[in-house]
């Protein structure tokens, strides 16, 4: 008996318990509190109630304040019409489980199910799937942090006791003004039907809130989405990084160095450097580009790599990954010119060389500048390569763990080929190079879901 006491001691300490822990005090794999001098996210769980999910709903557009609702699937599915204008007056929505159940309680395909019912029924409301997760009390489980990795996970930085009646209105409201300040996450219940809370109590959350929110707008501070929280918290870690992130870069770039130094990487352009490349055989499987030229194995490439360093810059000056894709389409267009110079200025390329090529997970609109795009095939090097590009993606792209998880289905690498005949003819002599950026930089815009983008043309 002493055993399995022992033995399940264990097994509820590394399932449940650690994982709990660490993401409480390090963090690990959450988000928990932003870093804003003007901005505060208010995030409701347990709802939508048909009574108080409509009257804060009400209360919010009065103030024009934004908010995050983390629904539990059992009541959206009943509540539809709730989602509904939660979604068209500009309001997130999460996920809270199907039932309000504890992962610790679940198995981890358990849990994965009750996620993807619910995310399910937003969507079937909204059109769009949401990648935002609040598990019930915060309590993760061991396996949440692999099974979930597609997902951001949100707790708080305070949370009130509102699910109480006992609290009272006076009482909440004096505990949500000592955290009326930038960058926190406030916790509160627009639901009173979890187990432990009191019906009746989501009537004094909404006068408490009514109160916080005049005296938040007298003070000049906005409740916004938790989506727009990060991302600011995201742009200013970018701006001013931790120390142990700077070394982080720092030992990347380091390391970069020495990899061109080793293998004699050259560059068109020493002063604000784009492309490094090198000449070496083609190993891949035999490829047909766009322009009719086939890549054989063995045949000679001009391997390119991204100047990383550049695009750390650019990505600390990008506020969004759309400003980071069109600054990258900008400093292409720049390049391929340069290029095909140095090309023609050395024949021995020009004469044995058979195309550009490069991988990357950054492959939106490079078919305008000439590119062929091909799916790298199954293999030890395609499972290299994606795990080096996501691992450099986390170090210098500014939202890079947030955009891996929110757009894995992009984040895939991919081959990009070039032959050298298309080199020379497109960008070997003088012409208007401004028709091929402006036309991957709307293919950017509208991939993004920007409407009316008017043709290059």
């Amino acid at each position: 008996m002493e055993f399995i006491l022992l033995w399940g001691f264990y097994i509820l300490t590394f399932y449940a318990f650690l994982p709990g822990i660490i993401s409480r005090l390090f963090g690990f794999r959450v988000f928990q509190k932003g870093r804003s001098d003007r901005n505060l996210a208010l995030t409701f769980d347990d709802g939508p109630d048909p009574v108080y999910t409509p009257q804060l709903l009400d209360l919010l557009k009065k103030y024009n304040a934004k908010a995050t609702f983390f629904v539990v699937g059992i009541h959206a599915e009943k509540c539809p019409e709730l989602l509904r204008r939660m979604h068209e007056e500009g309001h997130l929505i999460g996920i809270h489980n199907y039932v309000h159940k504890s992962n610790w309680l679940m198995r981890p395909k358990t849990v994965k199910r009750q996620i993807s019912k619910t995310s399910d029924i937003i969507e079937s409301v909204t059109g769009k799937r949401t990648t935002y997760y609040r598990p019930p009390w915060g309590i993760v489980n061991l396996f949440d942090y692999g099974n979930l990795g597609y997902l951001q996970i949100i707790l708080w930085s305070v949370l009130f006791g509102d699910w109480r009646k006992k609290v009272g209105v006076d009482r909440l409201y004096k505990r949500m003004m000592k955290r009326c300040r930038g960058g926190e996450v406030l916790l509160l219940h627009d639901c009173g039907l979890t187990l432990g809370a009191d019906r009746e109590a989501p009537a004094n959350m909404l006068a408490a809130l009514e109160r916080f929110l005049e005296e938040a707008a007298s003070r000049d501070l906005h409740c916004v989405r938790i989506d727009e929280l990060i991302r600011e918290t995201d742009q200013e870690r970018a701006n001013n990084p931790s120390w142990l992130r700077h070394a982080i870069v720092r030992t990347w770039f380091l390391y970069e160095r020495a990899f061109h130094l080793a293998f004699g990487l050259k560059t068109t352009n020493c002063v604000e450097p784009v492309f490094h490349f090198r000449v070496r055989p083609y190993h891949g499987k035999s490829m047909m580009l766009d322009d009719g030229v086939e890549l054989k194995h063995d045949d000679l490439i001009l391997e390119l790599h991204f100047d990383n360093k550049r695009l750390y810059d650019i990505g600390r000056r990008s506020r969004t990954s759309m400003q980071l894709a069109i600054q990258m389409i900008r400093s292409v267009e720049k390049t391929l010119p340069e290029l095909a110079e140095y090309v023609l200025d050395h024949p021995d390329l020009r004469v044995n060389v058979k195309a550009l090529y490069g991988v990357s997970m950054l492959h939106r609109g490079p078919e305008q500048f000439g590119f062929t795009v091909r799916d790298l095939s199954n293999g030890l090097f395609s499972w290299m390569t994606k795990k080096y590009l996501r691992l450099l993606m986390k170090v210098i792209h500014p939202q890079g763990q947030r955009r891996l998880r929110q757009h894995a289905e992009q984040m895939i690498p991919k081959m990009m080929a070039m032959s050298v005949e298309t080199l020379i003819e497109r960008y070997g002599k003088t012409r208007n190079y401004a028709y091929e950026s402006r036309t991957a930089e709307r293919m950017i815009l509208l991939d993004q879901g920007v409407e009316n983008v008017p043709h290059p043309l």
